[in-house]
């Protein structure tokens, strides 16, 4: 076939400024209280909060902090094994496919059967995420996987404690680790979740300098209260630097598309005169 010549950019548009051209404007999501003044700063929206249909029973345990990898892995395989040898569903969800396949490859070694999604054939997948609230259950998914499909309990399962959720890392916003939560205990079920989180993760690597991050190592080993409430205020802050960045880039994008629409607002027939 004939080359064509390299494609040409002839317009560009911002999400903010597309959402912006809409006269109604509006939406649902169960994580939106975080970004309430965001939405409200960009689009003049304000965010009400809903009650539930039923009450909550969701159960959220402490986080367990780590100073390295091969520790948090190993409490999150036991925690795994300990839920399994009750019986009750358990669902892992990973922030990436190689920490699917490293969970996967640990909870092989124990010889303990369990289902792996990787956000690759969707269709297939809801099936399947469908049936992690069955009785004895082990889903390990990544986070894009299967999502939007509801899970049911299978019989006896609300007994034991409904579905258990183990996040494998933090998220770089909270409101992730809350959809993640919010897969356990829907519609007044029983449900229970917990985050396990190392100083060597992806997100505390990237925004924690690595004197702090010692340092918490250092602190973490004298296994105390005061040790665990330094680590939790690192984690929380290495949330919240991404979020407050990705807030600054998003209201510089509102302030060029504000710019480009003073300076580019003139009709074709205003040119000449």
């Amino acid at each position: 076939i004939t080359v064509t010549a390299p494609s040409e950019t002839l317009a560009r548009l911002s999400f903010q400024r597309f959402f912006r051209f809409f006269h109604r404007l509006a939406g649902m999501t169960g994580t939106a209280k975080e970004a309430s003044g965001e939405l409200w700063h960009i689009y003049g929206l304000p965010v009400v909060s809903i009650p539930p249909n039923r009450p909550c029973q969701r159960k959220i345990y402490p986080r367990r902090i780590f100073a390295e990898q091969e520790p948090k892995w190993q409490a999150i395989v036991q925690e795994v094994a300990e839920r399994h040898a009750m019986g009750q569903p358990v669902l892992v969800g990973t922030r990436s496919v190689r920490a699917s396949e490293e969970l996967s490859a640990r909870l092989h070694k124990l010889g303990l059967s369990f289902r792996v999604l990787n956000a690759i054939r969707h269709r297939e997948e809801a099936g399947i995420i469908a049936q992690a609230g069955e009785r004895g259950s082990i889903t390990v998914a990544t986070n894009m996987a299967g999502r939007g499909t509801d899970i049911r309990l299978g019989t006896g399962v609300p007994r034991l404690g409904g579905l258990h959720v183990i996040a494998t890392e933090c998220h770089e916003a909270p409101r992730i680790d809350r959809q993640l939560f919010g897969r356990c205990a829907r519609q007044g079920d029983p449900g229970s979740a917990r985050s396990f989180v190392s100083l060597e993760d992806e997100l505390l690597c990237r925004y924690v300098p690595a004197p702090a991050r010692n340092s918490i190592k250092n602190v973490l080993r004298l296994r105390g209260f005061a040790s665990t409430w330094a680590a939790e205020q690192i984690v929380r802050w290495a949330q919240r630097r991404p979020q407050s960045m990705a807030f600054h880039r998003r209201k510089t994008v509102l302030r060029t598309d504000t710019w480009l629409d003073d300076s580019l607002s003139f009709a074709p027939g205003d040119v000449g005169s």
